[in-house]
């Protein structure tokens, strides 16, 4: 964890961008059972929690009291049962004194403290709740039905937070950085793995042990497919076939829960067919561009759109859109090829912040509709500044179902040529993606080791491994 001085900062900030005053309350993850009580699931400690107490033990809460300007950690210390079953752990107590807390107290009192406040009319903020034990824990501390719970969250809470988790501190800065050589390692161990005959599973499995030898483990689960064109395949069962492409979507956690995010798509033979290296390049443009171009203040949509822009005009080119590109772009053509945002917040989160619901840092234009729901995803309100860290993963994909019924709808006539299209129903899908820092002056990529992207680099790898 990061010096205690870290987080009593960031509660202290905390405390301060929440002016309705009352309590806030932050739910640590509890552990999982997988199939039976005592075989759990890897624990991962909620990404706030953790962001402002940076403890990785499970069944702890956190409390801070606005009004006051006290900050309480509670938890129960281990029983002998326990010890015998885990070891010695450090006591509630000694956990506080790590993240500069002196007030710890058992979760009885919690609810003591809690029931207190909501008999004086205090209000008690709290977050979206994304997992079901905490949804109930809530449920029970608040008296409040389950169903009932997402029309309490507090809006002005998860608006503070994202402020604050947004604009990354140096040294959260270096622990993305280390993130990235995760990738790094992960992402140049699968262009070493793939060859014909090789299994989808064994890169996927190689990958994830690097991350685990070297941080937490994976920052999410890998994408390691040769049908690039499901945005989200994670079966891992196939065998790496002559002339198709394999697209790795990858990336590591560190220690202190930092993530990286990187995708690569390359030939399984080594060498690109025409066919894939216009594409390839077609989308490869994009990605440049948007590096290129990402400075602070600007808006997520201008971004996005831009390369939208780009793959346009290289489909264009192709003669899979008749032009101008800006027409593709304004018919929404470009969702029957590219249908995902360009990028997302990375941080402690793959999808930094989405946990909250609204993904937004410029909550003023959008604060009568985040009263009314605070849980809708709409990166469009998103103003990307100084300290931001994103993903940059355009990508192009040929989706048998998804040009079938745009065709049989009648979508986008005059601009889509559905014949043409023909011929790539069985290309699959490519995404390149790095990950961006916003700096004060433009952007950079993220990561010592710049991952092999270019045509010539991927059909050369064996020079360079």
């Amino acid at each position: 964890m990061f010096s205690k001085e870290t987080y009593i900062k960031r509660r202290e900030l905390l405390r301060e961008r929440v002016s309705r005053g009352g309590l806030i309350l932050l739910p640590g993850n509890s552990e999982a059972p997988r199939n039976y009580p005592d075989n759990g699931y890897h624990f991962r400690q909620d990404s706030n929690f953790l962001y402002f107490y940076g403890l990785k033990l499970p069944d702890l809460v956190g409390l801070l009291d606005i009004d006051a300007g006290e900050d309480w950690l509670f938890g129960d210390d281990l029983s002998m049962d326990d010890i015998i079953w885990t070891g010695p752990q450090p006591t509630v107590s000694e956990l506080g004194a790590r993240c500069g807390i002196s007030h710890t107290a058992p979760l009885a009192v919690l609810q003591e403290k809690l029931t207190l406040a909501i008999r004086k009319g205090r209000p008690v903020h709290f977050l979206p709740p994304y997992r079901a034990d905490n949804k109930l824990k809530l449920s029970r501390w608040l008296g409040i039905c389950p169903e009932a719970i997402a029309d309490r969250i507090s809006i002005e809470l998860a608006i503070a937070i994202v402020s604050l988790r947004d604009k990354k501190s140096d040294e959260e800065i270096r622990e993305i950085e280390d993130a990235c050589e995760i990738g790094y390692r992960m992402h140049t161990t699968a262009m070493k793995m793939c060859r014909p005959g090789a299994r989808e599973r064994d890169i996927a499995g190689a990958i994830e042990g690097i991350a685990l030898e070297m941080g937490e483990g994976v920052s999410f689960h890998s994408i390691v497919t040769q049908h690039g064109e499901t945005l989200h395949n994670l079966n891992a069962d196939g065998v790496l076939e002559e002339g198709r492409l394999l697209l790795c979507d990858a990336g590591g956690e560190t220690v202190e829960g930092y993530c990286s995010d990187h995708t690569r798509t390359y030939p399984v033979s080594g060498r690109f067919t025409q066919k894939q290296k216009d594409i390839y390049n077609i989308v490869l443009a994009a990605h440049d561009h948007v590096a290129r171009i990402v400075k602070p203040h600007m808006m997520y949509t201008e971004v996005h759109n831009a390369a939208y822009m780009t793959l346009a005009e290289g489909l264009v080119g192709l003669g899979l859109l008749k032009g101008p590109a800006a027409d593709a772009v304004a018919a929404g053509a470009m969702t029957m090829l590219m249908p995902h945002g360009l990028g997302h917040g990375l941080g402690m989160d793959v999808h930094d912040c989405e946990a909250m619901g609204e993904r937004s840092f410029d909550y003023g234009s959008i604060a009568e509709r985040a009263a009314e729901s605070g849980t809708c995803v709409y990166r469009a309100a998103w103003r990307i500044e100084p300290g931001t860290v994103m993903t940059d993963e355009p990508g192009l994909y040929f989706i048998p179902a998804l040009i079938d019924k745009c065709r049989a709808e009648g979508k986008y006539k005059g601009i889509v040529d559905y014949d043409a299209l023909e011929a790539y129903r069985d290309f699959g899908g490519i995404r390149i993606e790095d990950d961006i820092l916003v700096t004060e002056s433009g952007s950079r990529i993220i990561g010592d080791r710049k991952i092999p992207v270019t045509v010539e680099e991927l059909e050369g790898l064996k020079s360079l491994f």
